[in-house]
């Protein structure tokens, strides 16, 4: 009887360990989406203040804020991606 045990204790750790990376590996991919997203978002962010401050229609504190709300709108897509 014992040597019925073995096998199946196995086939059942190999079933809960199976199930567990696939789970892992879907939210490595979100983490993984969403940060690219945050990325994104910066460089952009860096870009539209720089226009701004080309363009000099508004002054250096409005370009931040532009610059701050961009960045506020990236990190909201990747938590949408991430939750």
């Amino acid at each position: 009887m014992p040597n019925l045990r073995f096998p199946t204790l196995v086939a059942a750790m190999l079933l809960v360990a199976s199930t567990g990376a696939s789970w892992a590996t879907e939210q490595a991919q979100q983490r993984r989406a969403a940060r690219e997203v945050r990325q994104e978002t910066r460089q952009d962010a860096r870009q539209i203040k720089q226009e701004c401050r080309a363009a000099d229609q508004q002054s250096n504190p409005q370009c931040r804020q532009d610059k701050r709300q961009t960045k506020q709108q990236g990190r909201e897509r990747a938590r949408d991606i991430k939750y």
